[in-house]
Formats: structure tokens, C-alpha cells, sequence
């Protein structure tokens, strides 16, 4: 029942059937626009493949959230903010298919037309588009929302905005994006932004007071009702001005309230999952699925349990070091930790072993990286940056692995050997270094997060056999956020997800301008090789060097030994009110933002 947000994952065969990698020059407005080719729908499409467009209107989904929320702005820095809001609650351009690697189809924009090399970008806007007042949604809102986002919104807009070399108007509704450098994604990547009422923050420091504010937007979901920290209720909007006007919101967005009701800890969510109060969740926790969930609403059908497969790279998912801490910064260090990490006993404690576990960023896919030595292009690639490479990266690295006894007494004599070459040495039972100083470290992780606190405090004994003292420290949500976007921390809980398509956000979660700036690249890697082979997957001429750099960046993230990963999810798990339902069709990225509360509907059986 954890929120973390979801990996992405990808259909292997559409990866594998793609003949060419980058973009097709577009020489007239279009309806949509695909990474790679052609958008899979038709202009002329009804709605998306896996929404059911005669779904009945009504009704209400209920999940639970564990933690605390103090804003309903996501579009700036400040504040904590529930993570499904900007995916109900800010309308864009465009909008993504989920059943297709990177393909946009038009919402707000009714066509979109590029350069021959997307050097550019075009959006004509639908007429009929409208904020949830009733005002209009004008190309000075668009031009307005793209500036102030990307000056002082929240930093995941950030980076877009700087490859923007101008913005303006060039037709009644119509507003073209010229970029400063070649990078195919950025029109597409134009289209994902969300666009906000110009004329509510007139007079308003955005960034500053931008969290007292609820943003007025154009999506069919409104915020109806909200109180901080307990719940937050959105409201089908029955005036939004897509309604019949739109195909890619044809079937969506059918019940009439959706909620999101918070908890302080798992327990208490579980228990609102029994009593009826939330009608809807996922359950992340193999055993307490297999064990716990046969209560009377699912003896007598009222509640139904789920398993959908799904296709989408694992990610990565453990506790991350902060190489920007000392003791942290030798990988050999980095290694000892991993290695004195007993993954097998804690996977059998806490799943009873039903857990894969994740064995690199891109793991259960065809990107993820090989085991043995590196080959072909892959080491062609590696070798461009082989200064910078640490073992592993061209011979093969795999992940210590235990007997899976509680005592790892191979891991842990292993764990002490590498401690030792990295100058660290047993000293009255205490590992320090040579001028007597202990090795310590704090693991910080939110409150309620009993799943995680279990998983610290198993790794916490197997370190005391090796002499490193390590304490756990668990603080609130707004806390936790506050202290990770700043690298406030030692060691932390860590959930980065990946896709098929990756793109530009790679720069934020590993490159080196986010090492002091604040934000997603918590780990502090700042490697010319890892930097290098992201420019290398993003200037890819063909689908062989694209997936040839996405493996080498996988090999050197890896053998940095960043991050000590957890087990992955290759289902999802869903236990629901029985009078809940969705398409029989699942899209390629399964249980995703897009889907869930998206294509449901109520229906009572």
C-alpha cells in the first residue's frame, strides 16, 4: 500500500519492432506525434484503445495515501503535495498514450506541426478550450505558463525551459517553440507541460506564494473539497469543455468524485481498506497479499482482488548513499555496504521470498543491462569514457548475493575485507579508520513507512556484525521531502523510475549540474561517463547506438554502486470495491498515471 510513485515499462516487442530511432519530419499539422515513427491512432480516432467510451458516468474511488500534504499547488518547489495531483489536475497540450513507447495526441492543442529535425514546434489551440471558470484558454496563458514554470516553478520544468531559445505567438491560436539544440524529445516534451490561468497569479510571487493557491486549470477533474494533511476530494467537472470534443478524453474520467484520504502509517491504511472507507488500492507487499487480505469483504465478493501484468523496467528502488558524504565517497566503501546488505533473508522475512530482486536501472527489460563483459557497441560506447569507469563497468558486475542465513557469514567476512582495502579496520569491535574514527552513518526515512523501517532495521543488525553503527532516523512527509530535494541526509530511502523512451530527465536524476543545485540526483553522481553516455543516447542516430548507450549507462550507474535495491514489482496488485471497473484492454504500461483513476468507471453488479 505504499504511494511512491510507479516505474515506467515499456512493451518489449514495440521496442523490438521499431525500425527506425528519432524523428520523422512532420510537414503539416498533425493530430499527434510519436517518438519514434508515426503515433499508432488514426486522426480520425474515438478513444484511446484502452478507455471504454460508453463507460456509465457516476460514483466514487477512494485510495488511501500514507503521509501528509500542506499544498494543492504541484507546479512549484514549496510544499508537499499529494504526487497524484499534477497527473488529475493540470491539463497540457497534449496528452501521452500509455499503450505506446512516447506517442502525444492533442488536447488542449488541436494540431502540432515541427521542423524537418524538430528543430521547432508548433501548437494550434482548440477553440472550444476553457478553464474550469469558464474564461478561455489563450496563447497568452500558454507563453505565461511556459516562462513562469520555467523561471520559478517547480524544477522538473526547469531543464525543458532552458533549451528554449524563443517562444511566441505566430498566429491567432497558434504558438511555436524554437529550441537551441538538437534534441528531438523537446517537441514532444513541449507538449506534456501544464498550462495555468495567467490572470489568477497576477500580483503573486509564484514560487513563494504560489502554495496557498489552488491553481485554477482546464482538466475535467476540479478540487472540490480539501483538508491539509486528511484528504483531498476531486469533483467531475460536467461544464469541461472536452467533453465530446476531444478524443483522448472519451471515456475518461467517469466517476463522479475522486478521493485521496491520508493515514500516518500503513496499519491504519490497511484498516481503511477492511472497515469500506477506501474502495480502492495497491498492495506493493507480497505476503500481507497472500496472508491479509481475506477479510469478510472479500470472503462475500464485495471486494475483489486483481493481479495485472505489467511491462515496464523496474527502476530503481533501496537505499541510496550520498557520495557528497565522506564516508561514502570510496566505492569500495560503497561495495562493503552492498555486500554486508543481506537482500535474501530480508526478501524471505519480508515477501517470503516471492520477490525478484532489481539487478540494475533497466532490470526486466530489453535495455537493462548484460552481466558479463561488456561487447559490441556497448563497449565501444564504455570505452569513450573509460578513464572515468570504476570495475565492473567493462568486466561485468552482479550484486552480492548472500546464503540467505541471518548471519551472511560469507558477506559479512567480505563486507570487512573491502572495509579494510578502503583503510578501515576493526578497533575495540568498532570499524574506524586510522585515526580511530568510527564509521557511522544516519538512514533517514518517513514516518509510516513500516515496510521500509522493517527493511532498516534488518540492515541495521547485519551491520553491527561488521562493527558500523548506523541509526534510524524517520521524520514526516514534509520533512522527508524538505531534506531529500536538499541532500539533507546520509542514506535514504530511494525509488527512481525508468522507461523504453528515456529522455532528458536522465540529466536530472544523474547528471552533474544536479549535484548542488538541489533535487532528484540524490546519490551526488557526478561522473563525465555517466553525463557523456546520456548525450550519447540522446544524439542516437540509430536504434542500435540508442540502446547500446542506455546499456553502458546502466553498467556505469551500476558499478558505482550508488544505491543497495530492494526487490521490484513485475505485477500490480489491486484490490477494489467490486462495483469498480475497467477496460478489459490493459495498455502496455499497465497500472500507470493514466489509467487508474482515468479509465474506471462505477457500476454495480
Amino acid at each position: 500500500m505504499r504511494s511512491e510513485f510507479f516505474t515506467t515499462h515499456l512493451r518489449a516487442a514495440v521496442i523490438v519492432g521499431l525500425s527506425v530511432f528519432g524523428a520523422s519530419s512532420m510537414a503539416e499539422p498533425q493530430h499527434g506525434i510519436a517518438m519514434y515513427g508515426d503515433p499508432a491512432l488514426p486522426p480520425d480516432f474515438v478513444a484511446l484503445p484502452y478507455a471504454n467510451p460508453d463507460a456509465p458516468i457516476g460514483g466514487r474511488m477512494v485510495e488511501a495515501n500514507v503521509g501528509n500534504f500542506d499544498s494543492l499547488n504541484p507546479f512549484i518547489q514549496k510544499g508537499n503535495v499529494p504526487w497524484q495531483l499534477r497527473f488529475v489536475y493540470g491539463e497540457t497540450l497534449m496528452g501521452r498514450s500509455i499503450d505506446e513507447p512516447f506517442s502525444l495526441y492533442g488536447i488542449l492543442a488541436e494540431s502540432i506541426e515541427t521542423g524537418p529535425n524538430r528543430e521547432w514546434v508548433e501548437f494550434t489551440l482548440r477553440p472550444e478550450a476553457r478553464f474550469s471558470d469558464g474564461s478561455p484558454v489563450t496563447v497568452e496563458d500558454v507563453i505565461w505558463s511556459f516562462e513562469i514554470l520555467g523561471t520559478a516553478g517547480h524544477g522538473r520544468y526547469r531543464g525543458f525551459w532552458a533549451k528554449v531559445d524563443s517562444l511566441e505567438q505566430v498566429g491567432d491560436r497558434t504558438i511555436r517553440f524554437t529550441f537551441n539544440e538538437e534534441n528531438a524529445e523537446l517537441a514532444l516534451l513541449a507538449g506534456m507541460r501544464p498550462i495555468l490561468q495567467k490572470a489568477q497569479f497576477d500580483g503573486v510571487d509564484f514560487a513563494e506564494e504560489g502554495d496557498k493557491i489552488v491553481p485554477i486549470t482546464s482538466s475535467p477533474y476540479i478540487i472540490d473539497d480539501y483538508e491539509f494533511g486528511r484528504f483531498v476530494s476531486f469533483r467531475r467537472n460536467p461544464d469541461y469543455w472536452g467533453w465530446g470534443v476531444v478524443p483522448f478524453r472519451a471515456g475518461t474520467f467517469n466517476l463522479d468524485e475522486y478521493r485521496i484520504e491520508f493515514f500516518g502509517d500503513e496499519t491504519a491504511a490497511f484498516e481503511a481498506i477492511k472497515t469500506g472507507l477506501v474502495n480502492t488500492t495497491r498492495e506493493f507487499n507480497a505476503a500481507r497479499w497472500e496472508s491479509q487480505y481475506d477479510f469478510a469483504a472479500v470472503q462475500d465478493g464485495r471486494f475483489v482482488k486483481e493481479e495485472l501484468a505489467h511491462q515496464r523496467p523496474s527502476g530503481m528502488t533501496g537505499f541510496v548513499m550520498n557520495t557528497r558524504r565522506t564516508q561514502f565517497q570510496d566505492w569500495r566503501v560503497r561495495e562493503a555496504l552492498l555486500t554486508a546488505f543481506n537482500f535474501e533473508f530480508a526478501n524471505e522475512a519480508m515477501t517470503g521470498s516471492q520477490q525478484q530482486r532489481i539487478t540494475s536501472y533497466w532490470s526486466n527489460s530489453p535495455l537493462g543491462m548484460g552481466h558479463g563483459p561488456a561487447e559490441g557497441r556497448v563497449r565501444d560506447m564504455l570505452m569513450l569514457y573509460q578513464d572515468d569507469l570504476l570495475p565492473g563497468a567493462l568486466e561485468g558486475y552482479n550484486l552480492p548475493q548472500s546464503d540467505g542465513s541471518e548471519r551472511n557469514r560469507a558477506g559479512t567476512a567480505r563486507a570487512m575485507e573491502l572495509f579494510e582495502e578502503a583503510g578501515y579496520t576493526i578497533q575495540d569491535g568498532v570499524m574506524a579508520d586510522a585515526n580511530g574514527t568510527p564509521f557511522t552513518f544516519d538512514i533517514l526515512i518517513q514516518s509510516g513507512a513500516s515496510e521500509t523501517s522493517t527493511i532498516a532495521d534488518i540492515y541495521v543488525e547485519s551491520l553491527k556484525r561488521i562493527g558500523v553503527s548506523a541509526n534510524v532516523t524517520q521524520i514526516d512527509s514534509a520533512q522527508f521531502t524538505e531534506r531529500t530535494r536538499a541532500y539533507d541526509f546520509d542514506m535514504t530511502y530511494y525509488r527512481v523510475g525508468v522507461s523504453l523512451s528515456p529522455g532528458n530527465e536522465q540529466y536530472l536524476y544523474f547528471g552533474a549540474d544536479q549535484v548542488d543545485t538541489g533535487g532528484r540526483n540524490l546519490m551526488g553522481v557526478s561522473s563525465p561517463a555517466v553525463d557523456g553516455l546520456i548525450g550519447e543516447m540522446l544524439t542516437a542516430e540509430s536504434q542500435e547506438d540508442f540502446r547500446a548507450a542506455i546499456k553502458a549507462l546502466d553498467r556505469t550507474l551500476m558499478s558505482g554502486r550508488y544505491v543497495i535495491p530492494f526487490y521490484q514489482w513485475n505485477i500490480t496488485r489491486i484490490a477494489h470495491d467490486a462495483n469498480l471497473h475497467h477496460p478489459d484492454y490493459i495498455p502496455v504500461l499497465g497500472d500507470w498515471p493514466g489509467w487508474q483513476p482515468d479509465v474506471w468507471w462505477y457500476e454495480e453488479n
